[in-house]
């Protein structure tokens, strides 16, 4: 099985099936998502969906009033449920979003639950129970810490240990830090039950992320948009039961993603499990 192990949602969906359909990919794991930029049709546009990603990576109006009709209508009218256009709060227009698309096609997407960071943490409880558990997600992210503030992800693993050790996926280009992904290896050490995914390989600091993967047995490595081919070789080679497939579609590709892949890896039974295998097994599919 192979599975895209890093997306968002598309608008229109059917644009993202093609894109699975091309890479030769089974499924994908899907995460919400406020901003659109495959919607947009010229720079102007471009820039305006961006400054919504820009938004959300700085922790700005993640509860703000917003208008969410336009970026929710497109892939719930695709996947024909949940319209969310009717939700003020963005993060919860977000969450229909994905369980609408999920919904529609369970066949091909996992969806996974995104919680807020600025909360206690009895209220993250509260929040994987009634949001990710509660909507059927099979794990949590993708997440994003403000800058060398990656502790304030820990109530998050503690809730995913209370539900039989969810993954959980971070946001691993800027602005998480080097020192972020020290935090991230730590915490991981303290909660060994829950797998622990940084996505991006990383960002820029990739290097630093095999060096901590290496070491601590429940922290993977996504590979999406990894700066160079080499750090996708160097991370397989020394994590191979732990790096993972994924194109951070539509920001990346899953048909060049798993040309990357192929390139560095020989057929057989490492490929497949970067491929898939070892996320299958994580979600015991």
């Amino acid at each position: 099985m192979i599975i895209d192990a890093h997306s968002h949602v598309h608008d229109p969906v059917r644009s993202h099936l093609a894109l699975l359909d091309e890479a030769g990919a089974d499924r994908a794991v899907l995460f919400g998502t406020r901003p659109h930029p495959e919607r947009a049709t010229d720079l102007a546009s471009f820039r305006r969906e961006m400054s919504i990603l820009s938004e959300t990576l700085s922790g700005r109006s993640e509860t703000s009033a917003g208008s969410t009709s336009g970026a929710s209508a497109g892939a719930s009218a695709d996947a024909a449920s949940g319209a969310a256009s009717d939700v003020v709060d963005p993060h919860e227009a977000a969450q229909r979003e994905l369980a609408a698309v999920c919904a529609a096609h369970p066949d091909r997407f996992i969806g996974f639950g995104k919680v807020r960071l600025d909360r206690s943490a009895e209220q993250i409880a509260a929040e994987v129970e009634r949001d990710v558990v509660g909507r059927g997600f099979r794990g949590i992210g993708e997440l994003t810490a403000p800058a060398d503030g990656a502790g304030v992800l820990e109530p998050v693993l503690w809730a995913a240990a209370d539900h039989g050790g969810l993954p959980v996926v971070v946001h691993g280009f800027a602005p998480t830090t080097a020192g972020d992904l020290g935090t991230l290896a730590k915490l991981a050490r303290r909660h060994p039950s829950v797998p622990l995914v940084i996505s991006q390989l990383g960002g820029l600091n990739w290097l630093t992320a095999i060096e901590l993967a290496r070491e601590t047995p429940n922290l993977y490595l996504e590979l999406s948009t990894a700066s160079v081919i080499f750090a996708v070789r160097l991370a397989i080679a020394e994590v191979p039961d732990r790096t993972l497939f994924g194109s951070d579609a539509p920001y990346g590709d899953p048909v060049l993603t798993r040309a990357t892949i192929e390139r560095v890896t020989q057929p057989g039974e490492l490929r497949d499990r970067v491929l898939g295998g070892t996320f299958a097994e994580l979600l015991g599919l």
